[in-house]
């Protein structure tokens, strides 16, 4: 008896998963779906848990960095902490620092998109692998111009630069010796060191 061969097709109704949008998002957060102690993002359509508990060393890098940036901005952009951003229907992620264009008052109704951000920097120990793969292929997808990777453990800055076909072309590794300029503040200087006390 010769062996029946069996071809595979895709099926039409093969079952898939939920994609949610931010509005789906923003109607679980009004239930309470999450509680309140769960940090969350909306990232391509997915729910992400990302709140581990902040050690010292990420907070106190976190606030060495905001205040770096608003040395090097001035008083011409507004720099949110831990806060969302907009850059698709499927995807809201919340980096641990933004800079955008403008003031608070410009976004009284909705939250910056890539269009309107200078810079985005996540502060990496737990989140490091992360923040390399997903998150930069995330942001160089919605054409972030510049995005920081700040490595807590190694003391370094991860700087990615010309998003293209969702990756950053340009990817320079700073040390503590070395000092960094924003693209969008060329007059600046900051010491890569000082983003580490």
């Amino acid at each position: 008896m010769t062996p029946r061969t069996i071809t595979e097709t895709p099926e039409a109704n093969a079952p898939a998963p939920h994609r949610w949008t931010r509005e789906d998002y923003y109607r679980l957060g009004d239930l309470g779906f999450f509680p309140p102690d769960v940090r969350v993002e909306l990232i391509d359509g997915e729910i992400i848990e990302t709140m581990s508990p902040q050690k010292t060393p990420h907070t106190v890098t976190l606030h060495a960095v905001v205040h770096a940036l608003r040395a090097a901005f001035g008083g011409d952009t507004y720099i949110r902490e831990q806060s969302p951003m907009t850059l698709a229907d499927t995807s809201e992620p919340e980096p641990d620092i933004l800079v955008a264009q403008g003031t608070f008052h410009d976004y009284k109704d909705r939250h910056p998109g890539p269009a309107e951000t200078h810079l985005l920097v996540e502060v990496s120990d737990s989140t490091l692998a992360y923040d390399r793969t997903r998150k930069a292929a995330l942001y160089a997808a919605a054409s972030v111009t510049e995005y920081w990777i700040a490595d807590v453990s190694a003391r370094t800055l991860e700087v990615r630069r010309l998003p293209q076909s969702g990756a950053y072309q340009e990817t320079e590794i700073y040390d503590a010796t070395q000092t960094v300029t924003p693209l969008a503040a060329p007059a600046a200087s900051i010491l890569v060191g000082d983003l580490f006390p």
